[in-house]
């Protein structure tokens, strides 16, 4: 009985395994497990960082800086920047434990169990003709197979590293509130930090107006944690933390900005983040066809055959380091209005299929093949 668990376990795979032998039995890794929510083991590295960063400027903001400001605009600020980070809270902690997935996957009871293998002799795409075969359900064209959470996701627009988990219909406004909710949070800190820093240098006496400093005889010592806990500290240590909270706070500001404002185009647009990714594939391979001298008989055949190969979209708009180009090996730079994380997810497209096991599929659709487009086909893999 042992030995046949030891079997079943090591045959539910969700990519093929290395080597010649088509009996060789490889253990799943946890990537073969379909994750219910953002909670899932392990955690990304970006979610920890993201829960560092936000205890940080809570801390500091409301413990430290915004006690210093004079009345009334204290209480104001305290009402202002306290509401977006409870908002931002709250909408991150739903956005995180809400589970995306397809209806007719939470409505199995084990669909969190590892996955079958995976074989492209059967049928070409995990999702065909509006089924998925790993799922083993019928889904409808917005559903998309996210091959890190491995399931079906419902109106997939991205998977968020930030939160661990996919974002789609089930719980994308919590996530659109949760960004603008931070970005307005981290915008409030971030004024009251230069006006602090500006007004300790011109009038340090208009931050010193809590009752608290009376007892404090020299003008060098002031006190954080008003006004439970107060705490002296120098003036060098206020100065010097403030300036590094300064520039944590502008970096957050610059990647949830972008990515507010990208999500704020998508919505006008009425787009998801999958759209405009594949959009933008789309541009590139007329571009490629066209630098290949492939005879183009209509834009809507190159859609049909790059979007039967979907793209991992595993990115978000505020990973970017700049907004500008993409750099290919074979065509040198192209010049796109993706952000960084897009420009990598597009690179991915370039690699052979053999060496990457993972499997990030999408809707599927038959595709027509074109005459003289082996050479699109071999590039894309």
């Amino acid at each position: 009985m042992t030995n046949m668990s030891c079997i079943e376990r090591q045959l539910r795979r969700t990519a093929p395994a290395r080597g010649g032998s088509k009996n060789e039995l490889v253990t799943p890794s946890t990537e073969a497990l379909s994750r219910v929510n953002g909670w899932a083991c392990p955690p990304h590295s970006f979610q920890l960082v993201g829960w560092t960063v936000y205890s940080y400027m809570a801390i500091v903001g409301l413990g430290i800086y915004i006690p210093l400001l004079p009345s009334p605009w204290s209480q104001i600020t305290y009402s202002l920047t306290g509401t977006a980070f409870i908002v931002h809270l709250v909408t991150h902690l739903v956005a995180v434990s809400v589970d995306p997935a397809e209806a007719g996957v939470r409505a199995k009871r084990t669909y969190s169990n590892p996955m079958p293998v995976f074989d492209k002799t059967k049928q070409p795409h995990v999702i065909h003709n509006l089924h998925c075969y790993l799922c083993k359900i019928n889904v409808d064209p917005k559903v998309k197979h996210c091959g890190v959470c491995n399931k079906c996701v419902e109106d997939f627009d991205h998977h968020c590293k930030w939160l661990n988990n996919c974002v789609g219909g089930r719980n994308y406004w919590y996530f659109f509130v949760a960004v603008c909710s931070a970005t307005l949070g981290v915008l409030l800190l971030l004024i009251v930090l230069l006006f602090i820093f500006i007004q300790h240098y011109i009038d340090p006496a208009c931050l010193r107006s809590a009752p608290q400093f009376n007892s404090v005889l020299n003008n060098g010592t002031w006190l954080v944690f008003l006004p439970l806990a107060p705490m002296e500290t120098s003036s060098a240590c206020l100065l010097v933390l403030a300036f590094l909270t300064v520039m944590v706070a502008s970096a957050s500001l610059l990647l949830l900005g972008h990515l507010l404002f990208f999500h704020i185009y998508l919505l006008a647009n009425k787009m998801s983040t999958y759209d405009y990714i594949m959009k933008q594939r789309r541009k590139q391979a007329v571009v490629q066809d066209v630098e290949l001298g492939v005879p183009q008989s209509s834009e809507s055949n190159v859609g049909e055959i790059h979007t039967s190969m979907e793209p991992p979209i595993d990115c978000d708009a505020s990973l970017s380091h700049s907004i500008g180009s993409c750099n290919y090996p074979e065509k040198g730079k192209i010049s796109s209005r993706l952000s960084g994380s897009f420009c990598t997810e597009l690179e991915n497209l370039t690699k052979p299929p053999e060496k990457d096991n993972r499997l990030f599929y999408g809707t599927e659709q038959p595709a027509r093949v074109i005459p003289g487009d082996v050479g699109m086909d071999i590039h894309m893999g």
